[in-house]
């Protein structure tokens, strides 16, 4: 075997060896923290034993090359267990955030926020990566508007680099409701 060779593989051990940086921050609120357990343990404790069973007893039925009950299971199994790798990352990697009743005109995580661009009034509520949902105006904590939003107060018009072109927004109202 040559030196070369050796080494390489001596440095592939190595990296294998050391520990990877460490997840990055994941902001959540309380109630999205809540949803994310709810669907791990949903998962875990409903579902997964479920298509296991499905899968057994598919497996007992001989032929596994054309059995669609076993073919179809397996798949839903190594589905399943890639939801709940990502969710236990995002779950250990959560910080929770609990903005409920801050009194505050300065815009921060968790706040909704009313403002004006364009002539039209918009309201928008930073939330976590794992909450968003643009039919009921959240948006993500690193989103571009949220970004644009984020340290600003009551009063104040931030530019905003919109795919369509700069845009100016004057921030109207910023208040701290429950996120649901």
């Amino acid at each position: 075997m040559s030196k070369a060779f050796v080494r390489e593989s001596e440095q592939d051990e190595a990296s294998r060896a050391e520990p990877g940086p460490p997840p990055a921050k994941n902001y959540i609120s309380p109630a999205g923290y809540a949803r994310l357990k709810a669907e791990l343990k949903q998962l875990v404790e409903t579902e997964r034993p479920e298509v296991v069973r499905t899968v057994s007893w598919a497996a007992k039925n001989g032929d596994r090359s054309e059995n669609g009950d076993y073919l179809y299971g397996k798949k839903r199994l190594r589905e399943i267990d890639r939801r709940v790798r990502f969710l236990i990352r995002r779950l250990e990697a959560a910080a929770v955030v609990d903005a409920t009743g801050r009194d505050s005109d300065q815009v921060f995580f968790g706040a909704t926020v009313r403002f004006k661009t364009s002539g039209k009034d918009r309201t928008i509520t930073i939330v976590g990566v794992d909450e968003t949902d643009t039919t009921k105006g959240r948006v993500s904590w690193i989103s571009p508007v949220a970004k644009a939003l984020i340290k600003a107060r009551e009063g104040d018009r931030v530019a905003l680099k919109a795919p369509g072109g700069p845009q100016e927004l004057e921030i109207l109202e910023v208040r701290y409701d429950a996120i649901d």
